[in-house]
């Protein structure tokens, strides 16, 4: 991890397109801005993860699984 040292005002740069500002520092709680291309994609961390886990899971189908999904397929069809 790379850690580097800002104070309010000052910004960084992830390659040519992503700018990160920290905006003000109050306590504990600092505010950052994001400049990011619009087809990029930002998340909170505890937002991030939960969508991560709720993927995987998604995708940890078994065969009982498949086949009841294929009755109620059929069942839905007469």
């Amino acid at each position: 991890m790379l850690i580097l040292t800002r104070r309010p005002g000052e910004s960084l740069y992830l390659g040519d397109t992503i700018k990160i500002t920290v905006l003000s520092v109050q306590g504990k709680q600092i505010k950052i801005g994001l400049d990011v291309p619009g087809d990029m994609t930002v998340y909170r961390e505890e937002v991030y993860m939960r969508v991560r886990d709720q993927n995987r899971q998604a995708l940890e189908t078994s065969d009982a699984d498949l086949l009841a999904a294929t009755q109620l397929w059929h069942a839905k069809k007469k």
